[in-house]
């Protein structure tokens, strides 16, 4: 099980290392994803909280990235957090994520991406339900259910 600690040495030291890489160009990424979708994973954007299709959804499956079909998150470790975005407590396993610091917008965060493609997802925050103490904070813009 992943902690903060394990995060914060994946943000400073070197992520784990993807099954595999896919790599497309800005071009070919716009063909595959609507303007939104592009905006968020290929921009870093944000959609508004409460509006993605994700947020309030609990059937059982697996949320995996829209613009590379890596698998991220199973829906087990989703709860509520009240954010306005799908959130979980830990990735479905160890290398599905990237981990990167993220100093805009004047404060710390923690960017999350898919380890595959480098999508932005979200970010991840301490904040989280134990045992974890982790709460992955998503887009769901970002996100396939499987």
């Amino acid at each position: 099980m992943l902690t903060w600690k394990d995060v914060m040495d994946f943000t400073v030291n070197k992520n784990p290392s993807p099954d595999k890489r896919i790599e497309k160009t800005e071009e070919q990424w716009k063909e595959l994803l609507t303007a939104t979708q592009f905006s968020i994973t290929r921009k870093a954007g944000t959609e508004m909280p409460h509006s993605g299709e994700f947020c309030t959804s609990y059937e059982p499956g697996i949320y995996s990235c829209i613009c590379c079909g890596n698998d991220l998150f199973d829906s087990t470790i989703k709860f509520d957090s009240g954010t306005g975005w799908p959130s979980f407590t830990q990735p479905i396993k160890i290398n599905a994520i990237k981990y990167l610091k993220d100093n805009s917008l004047g404060r710390s965060r923690v960017e999350i991406q898919c380890n595959q493609c480098d999508s932005h997802l979200g970010h991840v925050f301490p904040d989280g339900p134990e045992p974890s103490g982790l709460r992955y904070c998503v887009n769901s813009e970002s996100l396939i259910k499987k």
